[in-house]
């Protein structure tokens, strides 16, 4: 399947901002079952300062707002050529040692919550477990938009029964972690429903599985990643794989618009 995306992210400010940055993470993943035919991205109300691949394989780029802004507007778009996998990424692969995605971290700690639900799992294989937890998970946490935080953390989630794809992905890798196998999250684009218009981007997460390598689970959508998914960036959590991340000084409000397309073209 071929997929063309556009997706611009627009901040206004109710008075010109001083000084600010940007990172963003907006460039798919050259992997198993993705190919990246054409991808672009412009900033309009900041400057370009430097742009890297991190110690995940993802491609970051730092901007600086131009002094006195009042809008800045992030725009990326470009063709991904994508291959069904059965949601299988493969190998694990880079310089980050495969150790490092057991750690859990402030987002991913597992707590009684999450040693509730790992108490229920069943199965006979390290495949068939992670299935089950993908199922229990998106069971105890309804999925619900603008009831959660961007702060909670595993716990969080479990507590408040409800989140979204953000939280499932953290309650997910909490609970893999506490099993004693790697696990990361990942951020990405879904052609969901078959319309071309997305509300925003998406979240899953990634097991590592003897024999296997890498499998992806979408817990809010309860299926597995297939062609109609997008990978931009992975982290051991949401703080290393979010699509944008900034700061600035001064007491302007910020309001956001973001518009996002996922076309098949064939």
């Amino acid at each position: 399947m071929r997929l063309a995306i556009s997706h611009t992210t627009r901040y206004s400010y109710s008075s010109p901002v001083p000084y600010g940055v940007q990172q963003i993470r907006l460039t798919p993943k050259l992997t198993r079952g993705q190919s990246v035919v054409d991808w672009s991205i412009s900033v309009e109300g900041a400057t370009k300062q430097v742009e890297f691949d991190d110690h995940h394989r993802n491609h970051v780029m730092m901007f600086s707002f131009d002094a006195g802004v009042t809008e800045l507007v992030i725009r990326s778009q470009g063709v991904v050529d994508m291959a069904d996998t059965a949601g299988i990424v493969g190998p694990h692969e880079g310089l980050t040692p495969l150790w490092l995605f057991q750690r859990a971290t402030n987002h991913t700690r597992a707590g009684k919550g999450c040693r509730e639900i790992l108490r229920a799992i069943e199965g006979d294989s390290d495949l068939v477990r992670l299935h089950d937890l993908s199922a229990r998970v998106h069971s105890a946490i309804a999925y619900e938009t603008g009831k959660s935080e961007i702060a909670w953390t595993a716990e969080d989630a479990v507590a408040a029964g409800h989140g979204v794809c953000q939280d499932h992905a953290h309650v997910f890798i909490a609970c893999v972690r506490a099993m004693g196998l790697p696990a990361r999250y990942v951020s990405g684009y879904l052609r969901m429903d078959g319309q071309d218009e997305q509300s925003a981007t998406h979240a899953w997460a990634e097991a590592h599985v003897e024999g296997l390598g890498w499998v992806g689970f979408d817990i809010s959508n309860a299926i597995a990643p297939d062609t109609r998914y997008v990978r931009v960036a992975t982290g051991l959590d949401y703080t290393e794989a979010a699509p944008v991340v900034g700061h600035r000084y001064g007491s302007a409000e910020e309001t956001m618009d973001v518009t996002l397309r996922v076309m098949q073209q064939q």
